[in-house]
């Protein structure tokens, strides 16, 4: 930690050294790296946190952080989830809508896990939706929610499918999509429906 020192106005300010302002330029540095690790640790221990931990299935990528305490949203948390749930064909990061991240925080607290949701698909592009839309038989929306960043394809390991859909479906909160056979379950913050 820096000291401030007065000197009287009529001597010159003293020139630190080349080798001190290194040395305080390094550890300021340091202090600026772990301050996003330490203000995550300060806001995980307020009891009205909301936190959520995420595996990409398809990036390989893993994320566990604090993106809500009380009513308040915590930006930085959500640049990193945007930048998380970038379209992971093109990289192209879109803004992901915050209810999307409270409805998997419902989904955790209805089913009592704490284990990490499996991200199969986040934020999609308009150029990736189409070409997904000609490749995959119709199987994909053409004014997808997920191009908006208001839809997600998940499941929970240890958790049935079929479980996750019914957790989904109790909590109202859009849109619930149940796919077995591709083994996810899609939620959104769309209008309340079911297929």
């Amino acid at each position: 930690m820096f000291r401030m020192t007065h000197q009287p106005l009529s001597s010159p300010p003293a020139q630190p050294s080349r080798r001190l302002f290194l040395r305080r330029a390094a550890h300021l540095a340091l202090a600026g790296a772990a301050l996003p690790l330490a203000s995550q640790s300060a806001l995980a221990s307020l009891p009205d946190a909301r936190s959520l931990a995420l595996d990409h299935t398809h990036t390989h990528e893993r994320i566990a952080l604090v993106y809500a305490v009380g009513g308040q949203y915590v930006p930085a948390a959500l640049g990193t989830l945007n930048h998380f749930l970038r379209d992971h064909y093109l990289g192209d990061v879109g803004l992901i809508d915050p209810q999307l991240f409270d409805l998997l925080y419902g989904l955790k607290q209805v089913l009592g896990a704490g284990q990490s949701f499996q991200v199969i698909s986040g934020y999609r592009c308009p150029t990736t939706n189409a070409t997904l839309r000609s490749t995959r038989g119709g199987g994909v929306a053409r004014h997808s929610l997920h191009m908006e960043g208001k839809a997600i394809d998940i499941r929970l390991p240890g958790v049935p499918l079929s479980e996750l859909r019914d957790a989904a479906l109790s909590l109202r909160g859009g849109g619930v999509g149940y796919y077995p056979g591709e083994q996810f379950v899609h939620v959104d913050t769309g209008r309340v429906r079911n297929w």
